[in-house]
């Protein structure tokens, strides 16, 4: 899942609007620990802001000094930052971070059209998972570092452009440096999957889906709400949902596809329609599904369903939401977000140790 996605998507609209250049900062490999891993991506504009972090805040000062040299020069640069050494070359201090981050900085210009960035956009918006390839080194000429092809890319017939052709059928399971074969020479060339941030269906639109609402937006989720009642499925009280729907909830099924979102939470504090939405989202499941409310609860779910469940038995989590000691909507929401979170990374939620 590609978490940042979102904000990057965002901050690219923005400065798309008012035709303002921009570098694409990437990172192409990591050692050791690091606070961000190969394939992230961060925004950087003229005066230095940006749509996320690439460190813990150690490297951005001379990120930002690099971009500014990028537009001025309409190069690229490649930098390795290693702050596993005693001192630090940047600040002149043992900055401890005990990592290293190869990072590819490139301008993106009104000018060009932003064609990776634009890409970017049209699989958030059309919710469409891609692959994305950019020559960064190896015998590279200088007008070669930099181009990049992506998934779909459309070529005329007698288009002569064979590299981008190359770099569109690159492709990776997960983001990583390859050799590409041209023209007698081999070019270095970062090949990185395009993934969707996470995408989370509520099933009762609730008070309490609010706070849950906003822990997952603001981590970039894509958040749908469906409710059969038409005072709790209105937009105001979700401005930031991707979807709010409302219609019965045996007829969910209807109006979206419960198994292209990655987790679903049954919280509609109606057993009936948490027992319709449950078979719906029995029949196309989620990689996570949710159930609100105490485990006698849970169990009547599960009678009233029956051998239905039986193949998706360990996608099913119920109570739902990590044992943090929640008690109040708000941290119930950060229990249920968190758990979330940590089942679809394959983690187990624990204390780092």
């Amino acid at each position: 899942m590609d978490y940042a996605l979102t904000e990057l998507v965002r901050f690219f609209t923005d400065a798309k609007r008012r035709a303002e250049p921009l570098v694409l900062a990437t990172v192409l490999r990591t050692e050791a620990s690091t606070y961000r891993k190969a394939g992230a991506r961060v925004l950087i504009a003229g005066e230095g802001q940006a749509s996320g972090l690439l460190s813990g805040g150690c490297l951005e000062s001379d990120l930002r000094l690099r971009a500014r040299r990028v537009l001025a020069s309409g190069r690229p640069e490649r930098v390795w930052y290693d702050t596993r050494k005693g001192e630090d070359p940047l600040w002149g201090y043992n900055a401890g971070c005990e990592g290293a981050l190869d990072v590819w900085l490139q301008g993106a210009l009104p000018t060009d059209h932003y064609p990776l960035l634009s890409h970017l956009q049209h699989c958030l918006q059309t919710e469409t998972r891609s692959m994305a390839a950019t020559v960064v080194g190896g015998d590279a000429t200088p007008e070669e570092l930099g181009l990049h092809g992506h998934a779909g890319m459309a070529f005329a017939a007698d288009s002569p452009d064979e590299l981008r052709r190359l770099l569109a059928a690159c492709t990776a399971e997960r983001p990583e440096l390859q050799r590409l074969r041209y023209d007698g020479r081999d070019l270095e060339v970062f090949v990185a999957p395009i993934e969707l941030p996470t995408s989370l269906l509520l099933c009762g639109a609730g008070p309490d889906a609010i706070p849950i609402n906003a822990f997952a937006t603001a981590l970039g989720w894509r958040v749908s709400l469906y409710d059969h009642r038409p005072e709790y499925a209105a937009r105001e009280h979700y401005p930031q949902a991707r979807r709010v729907l409302q219609g019965a909830a045996a007829a969910l099924a209807e109006k979206l596809k419960p198994a292209d979102f990655d987790a679903a939470v049954i919280m509609s504090h109606h057993l009936p329609s948490d027992i319709a939405y449950l078979q719906c989202l029995a029949a196309s499941p989620p990689t996570f599904i949710g159930m609100l409310g105490p485990k006698a609860r849970r169990q009547r779910l599960f009678d009233a369903v029956g051998d239905a469940l039986a193949p998706i038995r360990d996608r099913l989590h119920g109570p739902v939401g990590l044992d943090i000691g929640a008690a109040t909507p708000e941290s119930i929401a950060l229990a249920i977000v968190a758990q979330i979170h940590a089942v679809l990374a394959g983690r187990p939620g624990g204390a780092f140790h």
